[in-house]
């Protein structure tokens, strides 16, 4: 009887982690994912993009498993291109919750990721995609960005850094949401007590997989909640220094196909299966 792997869930962030600076997932990655699929190891996207964000890639990827999307808050299941699950952002929390923020900084620049499959990003006048491949909505004020339900809410300030705009907004939300920083521009609110530990908690039920089994890589602080949930965790050599100190180890960056080294030391390097298998 074959060994079973030492790690059953390979779980990527794909910003900064699995994808390289220009949005691709180097042809190195693909064959490393492809051995851990042919070792028995499941592959599990966990990002804060939503749904309509990732859907071209997981075609190119011929991936058809789940994927948890919106930093926790949706679970999509994307061979059959249905929701599994989803939490959406009480939007006058959200709205009140971006009043305390601003009574703190000053004016900030927000966007919403609307909830659904086909979920809109809409931005207000000042706020800049830190994404520019995502596509985006503009529109004319704030109250324009609740038209209809939505999953998070994304927060820019003009002056302020990432770091210090993250902090100041936990401190003044409260229970409203939770905050995060995603990345470059993108500190983030989420339904209060959602975030990647918890989607990869429900997606790790459903595949059967503990979290002892669970092998994460990840380069923000939003990837803690991931980092917490997993047994082994791995830091990209680009990461923030909150996620590098929690990390069991770090490897190079996502321009150095860093997830493929850790992968290649665990499942080997021989040839690769069909990458459809991934």
């Amino acid at each position: 009887m074959p060994t079973p792997p030492a790690y059953a869930l390979v779980a990527t962030d794909l910003d900064g982690t699995l994808l390289r600076p220009d949005d691709s997932v180097s042809a190195r990655s693909r064959a490393a994912l492809a051995r851990a699929a042919s070792a028995g190891a499941r592959h599990l996207i966990v990002t804060g993009r939503p749904v309509p964000g990732i859907r071209a890639l997981l075609t190119d990827l011929a991936y058809t498993g789940i994927v948890v999307c919106g930093q926790g808050t949706q679970l999509y299941e994307a061979g059959s291109g249905r929701l599994l699950t989803s939490v959406t952002l009480d939007r006058e929390a959200a709205d009140a919750a971006l009043g305390k923020i601003e009574a703190e900084t000053g004016a900030v620049f927000a966007a919403v990721d609307q909830d659904g499959v086909d979920g809109v990003t809409l931005i207000e006048a000042g706020y800049r995609m830190p994404n520019p491949t995502l596509p985006a909505r503009r529109v004319a004020s704030r109250a324009a960005l609740w038209e209809r339900p939505v999953i998070k809410v994304l927060v820019r300030h003009p002056v302020l850094g990432d770091d210090e705009l993250a902090a100041v907004a936990r401190g003044a939300v409260g229970d409203l949401a939770t905050v995060t920083m995603a990345g470059p521009g993108t500190v983030e609110l989420a339904p209060r007590g959602v975030d990647k530990g918890t989607g990869l908690a429900v997606a790790a039920e459903l595949l059967g997989v503990g979290a002892e089994r669970t092998i994460a890589f990840g380069d923000m602080p939003n990837d803690l909640p991931l980092f917490a949930g997993s047994g082994h965790r791995v830091a990209m050599g680009n990461a923030h220094p909150e996620l590098r100190a929690a990390a069991d180890e770090v490897t190079l960056s996502n321009a150095e196909d860093g997830v493929a080294v850790v992968l290649e030391r665990l499942f080997g390097t021989g040839a690769a299966p069909d990458p459809s298998l991934v």
